[in-house]
């Protein structure tokens, strides 16, 4: 009996290993296990095949009996647990919001239990607003996309150069000389058609800012000069939107969540001056290692989605308000410092 029953486990173990289609392993598991209960209940007593095999049936009905219990618990939990995800998958369709095609694409997002249908619902219907399709932009625009957020609108005046491909990974060596805009709009629409990308080829001055500002849920900054930053955060601070920065230099990054309209520091509480020519250098004077911005820009966007699908409330995990995490490629460390307020800010100071 033992060696039938060693036989068994060895099918199911090949099974494992080799990722043998499951009902081809049970099958032949429970074809031996009848031969071996059939060669019992036929075989005289006193045979020696029979002896081999437990000299009677009580063995291998008792353990019929259990196999069929133990499968029996596997697929009514297996059942148990689709039931319970079904509140999920029901409030992501209540009202339509998504396609047919759309609950598998997010179906990792809808079984994480701080985001789940819910989140995912308010995902949709966000509306994100990205400065930058460059380093930062990239990787932002990108995973905004595969997540599903309903519209992304894209700011930028600059067109794809060669330069920009070691580190900018939604451009690509055919869209040298696009607006990058553009670029982006192609790239983000072949990831995930489900979503809408408003591309605006131009520079933000003060009254385009506010406009756009004003349209959209969420503003991230991947800008990489002060004078952008300043009037994005004016324009933010004045339609109490929520401003995601991020920064990179070199080897080093950083990124923060500015939302004096829900308690946060704005950015020029911060940074209140911009620093001397010389001491902040951009990325095509003092060069950026490829990988960073691949690493703060997924930060940003990843602190996007915690705001939107309200991640962070509720002592749910927590949004980067008033802290900054700081990141050094180079020596492969990260450190997080707070960030406050401060009552004297010409910007956010009266609020």
């Amino acid at each position: 009996m033992l060696a039938v029953l060693g036989l068994m486990v060895m099918i199911w173990g090949l099974g494992r290993a080799f990722r043998l289609p499951g009902p081809l392993v049970w099958g032949a598991i429970v074809l031996i296990y009848a031969a071996a209960l059939s060669a019992v209940l036929v075989l005289p007593e006193g045979n020696g095949l029979r002896q081999a095999l437990g000299d009677g049936p009580a063995g291998w009905v008792i353990l019929g009996v259990v196999a069929v219990l133990g499968g029996g618990y596997v697929k009514g939990l297996g059942w148990l647990r689709a039931r319970a995800k079904e509140p999920e998958v029901a409030a992501a369709t209540q009202d339509g919001p998504f396609r047919p095609g759309e609950i598998g694409r997010y179906a990792r997002h809808i079984v994480l239990r701080e985001l789940g249908g819910a989140g995912q619902k308010r995902l949709k219907q966000a509306k994100v607003l990205v400065i930058g399709a460059g380093g930062l932009g990239s990787p932002v625009l990108l995973y905004l996309a595969a997540a599903g957020v309903g519209r992304i609108g894209v700011v930028d005046d600059d067109f794809v150069d060669s330069s920009n491909l070691q580190r900018q990974v939604i451009h690509g060596e055919d869209r040298v000389g696009m607006p990058k805009v553009q670029s982006a709009e192609e790239a983000m629409t072949w990831l995930n058609p489900y979503v809408e990308v408003r591309p605006y080829q131009r520079r933000l001055d003060a009254e385009t800012a506010a406009a756009l500002v004003g349209e959209y849920d969420v503003v991230i900054d991947g800008t990489d000069n002060f004078e952008t930053r300043y009037l994005l955060n004016r324009a933010c601070v004045a339609a109490g939107k929520p401003l995601i920065s991020g920064a990179i230099a070199q080897w080093e990054g950083q990124v923060s969540v500015f939302d004096p309209a829900r308690g946060g520091p704005c950015y020029e509480c911060v940074f209140p001056e911009a620093p001397a020519a010389g001491l902040a250098p951009s990325c095509a004077e003092a060069g950026v290692v490829g990988p960073l911005p691949g690493v703060i820009g997924s930060m940003m966007a990843l602190e996007a989605v915690k705001l939107i699908a309200g991640i962070g409330e509720n002592g749910a995990g927590n949004v980067l308000r008033g802290e900054m995490v700081i990141f050094d490629g180079l020596w492969g460390e990260s450190r997080k410092i707070a960030v406050k307020r401060r009552a004297d800010c010409p910007v956010c100071g009266a609020l």
